[in-house]
Formats: C-alpha cells, structure tokens, sequence
C-alpha cells in the first residue's frame, strides 16, 4: 500500500517485486500474434518518457509501428530477425541531438511550478545555447573545446559535447535510458522485448521519413514471448570483474 501523497512523501517500494521485472527480463526472440492492449502501451511510453535525460532536454523521439505492411518492411530492415518478424509490435527508438533548441524553449513554457527559479531560466535561456550550440561547420564547438582545455587546467569544468558527433553521443546516452525504462515497463505489464542493434538505419530512417540528423538508436520488437522465445540461459561476467569498489 502507498504512503499517503504529499509534497514529499514517496510511495512504498517493495524491491522484490522490482527484483522479478529486472530478472525475468529477456530478449525475447520469438512472440506470440497476440496483440499489447493500446492503454498499457501508452503507459508503458509514458514511463519511459520518465526516464531522466540530459537537462531534461528530452532528445527523444519514438514512434510505435504496428500496421502490418509498415512493420513487416521495418522487419526486413531488421535483417528478417525472429523478434522482428514475429513481435505484434516495433518501437523505434530515436534520439534527437537537434531538438535541444526547441526543447529549452519549451522546458521554460511548460515549467510547472508558479515561480520559476532564476537559474532555471538564466541555464535554458543563456546557458544551454552556448553549451549545446556547436556553430557552422561545428567552429563554435572547436573553440569551446579550446576554451574547456585552458580553463581545465586550474579547475573542473564540463567537457563537451564540442561537435556534432559528440551531440549525437549526448543524445544517444539520454535515449538509450529510455529506452531501458520502456523494457522494463513492458515486463511489469506483463509482456517483453528484443532491443535489436542489427538493422539497416538507412532504411529504417527512409521508412518512417526521419530528418537525417535524427538516429535509430534501436529497434525494439515488443509483444508476449512465445514458449521458444527464449535462447538460452542467461548469464553475466562475475561482478568482481566488473565492478569496482574504490
């Protein structure tokens, strides 16, 4: 049962139950035709829209194919995978390294509280276009660069993104949370994945008409697994490979 709501109560959390969605998750190979109810699709895009993100610049987009002659082209771009073909359901994932522009706009009409603190204004109304701005030909970000190398001599300061290709990686890191936060919505909801990386961009992004500065970031094939939608036994590295402690 939730706490009661309040400015800054927070609901119970029982960690097991987290603890079923995160292990039970899968990359389901193969689904059934049955098709995810509209209403837990929406909410599951929702969660992910929750996903925290770069200055909550939301560099996201994403865009659900369901009809079948769209999607069955999609899932040839997909290299004719079984999670491609067989899934109800494609999500193309998208991350947007040029909306940050129209986004500050946006943070700064869509504030949700009475009063807006002056920083929050001075960061998106001065700050972010200078930082996230990487000027023709990307000389506005070679002399930031120029500028970050000198002034980090003497004192941290935040380095990069300096070009476009470094706001492709900004944009794809925000993304790509998100995307973790749809999977695991799908399987609180009961159903499952595949984020697939192998895919022919070129033809993904001339399928659903995408500007050229947008990037396929993944590909998730969504729906309820299949009795053989699972490989094989999952597996990781020994955590003390991996993790450290300092």
């Amino acid at each position: 049962m939730n706490a009661k709501a309040g400015p800054t109560s927070l609901p119970e959390i029982d960690v097991e139950e987290f603890r079923k969605v995160v292990r039970s998750r899968r990359s389901i190979r193969r689904f059934t035709d049955e098709p995810i109810p509209g209403q837990v699709l929406e909410d599951c895009l929702e969660l992910a829209t929750l996903a925290p993100n770069s200055s909550n610049l939301q560099p996201w987009a994403f865009y659900v194919v369901q009809t079948p002659e769209l999607k069955a082209k999609v899932a040839h771009a997909c290299l004719g995978q079984n999670a491609a073909k067989s899934a109800p359901v494609l999500i193309v994932v998208v991350a947007r390294p040029d909306s940050w522009r129209d986004h500050a706009r946006q943070a700064l009409e869509d504030w949700p509280e009475e009063a807006m603190p002056p920083i929050v204004e001075k960061y998106y109304r001065k700050v972010a276009p200078i930082h996230y701005n990487q000027g023709p030909l990307g000389v506005l970000g070679l002399a930031k660069k120029a500028a970050g190398l000198a002034v980090g001599l003497t004192r941290p300061v935040p380095r990069g993104p300096y070009s476009p290709c470094e706001m492709k990686i900004w944009a794809t890191k925000s993304t790509a949370l998100a995307a973790q936060n749809l999977m695991l919505a799908l399987r609180a909801h009961g159903f499952d994945s595949c984020p697939m990386e192998g895919f022919d961009e070129c033809r993904v992004r001339k399928l659903l008409k995408l500007p050229a500065k947008n990037l396929v970031t993944m590909v998730v094939a969504a729906g309820r697994r299949a009795e053989n939608g699972v490989y094989n036994r999952q597996y990781r590295f020994d955590q003390r490979q991996l993790v450290h402690y300092l």
